[in-house]
């Protein structure tokens, strides 16, 4: 069966016409939420470029693939294999997992055919992404900020010992220090990778 875009017939070979309108919708959408709703509050350039060169590629193939299910198949097995993946020796953050999963789930509204397909529907579930994002980012969640720093007082990471290693990190940092992760732990330096998480005043 033929397809069709706001009653236009796709031209032959690839449906060139419908590429160009998904894919110019696709990346105005992935811009927006990358770099309005993500990037403008966590300032991450490494997750910016994520989120949209992994949007593009998942767009891209699934589009060529033309096929739901296995579309659908191909985006979750990605999404499998970030959820294993760590970068350096930190593990990805649920919320940046949420946020490589939108990605994904935007490539795939924008990408996938079906034969009954509303362009108002996509449209409006991209706009739905989009405003969720911006509200929880900067109406819901209060803004909270991190860093990785590095401890010689090693003796500090031993659970009783996690208030004075608090009330340590704020008093070295001069920072509002809500909360703690300890990462990697070098015996023979005798140093540990730590993640604070604090709030910036504007």
């Amino acid at each position: 069966m033929e397809n069709t875009l706001f009653n236009f017939n796709h031209f032959s070979n690839g449906n060139i016409l419908d590429f160009i309108v998904r894919f110019f919708v696709n990346i105005i959408s992935i811009l927006i939420f990358a770099y309005f709703v993500y990037y403008k509050q966590q300032y991450k350039k490494n997750y910016f470029f994520t989120l949209v060169f992994l949007n593009i590629l998942v767009f891209l193939v699934c589009f060529s693939l033309q096929n739901a299910k296995l579309s659908l198949g191909f985006a979750f097995g990605i999404l499998a294999i970030f959820s294993i993946l760590r970068y350096r020796t930190t593990t990805v953050r649920i919320k940046e997992m949420t946020y490589i999963f939108a990605a994904i789930t935007i490539a795939l509204i924008n990408s996938i055919i079906t034969e009954n397909y509303n362009p108002l529907i996509i449209l409006v579930s991209n706009i739905i992404i989009i405003a969720t994002g911006v509200f929880l980012e900067y109406f819901f969640i209060k803004r909270e900020h991190q860093k990785t720093i590095i401890i010689e007082k090693i003796e500090l990471i031993r659970p009783e010992n996690h208030k004075q290693l608090l009330a340590d990190l704020r008093e070295r940092t001069g920072l509002n220090i809500k909360k703690f992760e300890i990462g990697n732990i070098d015996f023979l330096r005798d140093i540990a990778r730590i993640r604070i998480y604090y709030d910036k005043e504007n």
